[in-house]
């Protein structure tokens, strides 16, 4: 009998160790899979708090709120469900989806340095036909989720080509763990660069002269903070589109781009040894994966502005 209880003891304890592995596995391989996304994330992080702009500081963090339960939703409810369906089902998918976000991403990059160049920008339907209120502020927020739905799907999609190879368990909880891990950091930073004026006022009104120094220093370093945010978001997207372009090109096929790639970033690293080949070796690869991603997303920038015009000039004829 105590031989038999110490036997389940070892089978008890070898469960154990295996959940715990398995646990690992998990962590490690949703880590490795956010980081992969990281660009994605700085931009979600980037775009995200112009949707309070305007608002009564009462109502910011209310707003965020919305629409964090909304990226959740978004990611768990929709986004989850189709890509383990295409990745258990149809893998050779993938690839061509992750081609269609890459290029998305560079167009989105693209169109942001066209408006940076002009001086021009988006006019936001609902800012335009709707005046402050419960209406405007549903509005902003559905757009706001609109939004993160793509920025979503592409988080969810890159993180799913880290872990294809993984058994469906692992690969359905690693996007589960990205999912809620990614929402709860890009939200919980959005929530504090929009309060940090709010906090920074505060403390200017205080007596002590420490906090008034500090409260006005953040007030004047947050209109710097966002617009670094701003032009990182936009590297951020046509580094991540355009490298998602050259590795998934190859992955469908096409071998020539990634290679080509790959042959400059080991050129860069072999012209200096030790740690600094490595980082020179990346930064060529990034800057190339820009490039390709600028190219190619003005070039749908172009498109699109003239597929509008074309077709204004038809129905004027």
């Amino acid at each position: 009998m105590a031989g038999g209880l110490v036997a389940l003891l070892d089978d008890v304890a070898a469960i154990a160790k295996a959940a715990a592995a398995s646990i690992d596995d998990v962590g490690a391989a949703a880590g490795k899979a956010s980081i992969k996304a990281a660009g994605v994330v700085v931009d979600d992080t980037a775009v995200t708090p112009r949707y309070v702009h305007g608002f009564s500081p009462k109502r910011e963090l209310p707003i965020i709120r919305k629409i964090a339960i909304g990226s959740i939703r978004n990611k768990l409810l929709i986004i989850l469900p189709v890509a383990m369906i295409l990745s258990q089902f149809l893998p050779q998918a993938l690839p061509y989806l992750l081609i269609a976000g890459g290029l998305f991403l560079s167009y989105e990059g693209a169109e942001k340095v066209y408006e940076a160049l002009t001086g021009g920008h988006h006019e936001d339907e609902t800012e335009t036909a709707l005046q402050d209120g419960p209406e405007r502020e549903k509005a902003m927020v559905g757009s706001a989720i609109r939004t993160d739905l793509i920025l979503s799907a592409e988080i969810m999609v890159i993180s799913l080509s880290s872990v294809e190879d993984e058994p469906f368990l692992t690969r359905l909880l690693v996007l589960v763990v990205v999912g809620i891990l990614i929402t709860v950091l890009v939200y919980g930073v959005v929530a504090v660069i929009v309060k940090m004026d709010d906090v920074g006022l505060a403390l200017a009104q205080r007596k002590s002269t420490v906090s008034q120094r500090i409260g006005r220093g953040l007030v004047a370093a947050m209109p710097k903070v966002m617009a670094v945010l701003t032009v990182v978001g936009i590297a951020a997207m046509l580094w991540v589109g355009g490298h998602i372009l050259l590795v998934n090109v190859g992955e469908a096929g096409f071998h020539w781009p990634a290679d080509r790639l790959h042959g400059l970033e080991h050129w860069f690293g072999e012209l200096v040894h030790g740690g600094f080949g490595g980082v020179l070796s990346w930064t060529a690869g990034t800057v190339a994966s820009a490039i390709v991603g600028l190219i190619l997303g003005a070039i749908v920038v172009l498109i699109a502005h003239l597929l509008p015009k074309r077709k204004k000039d038809t129905t004027a004829h």
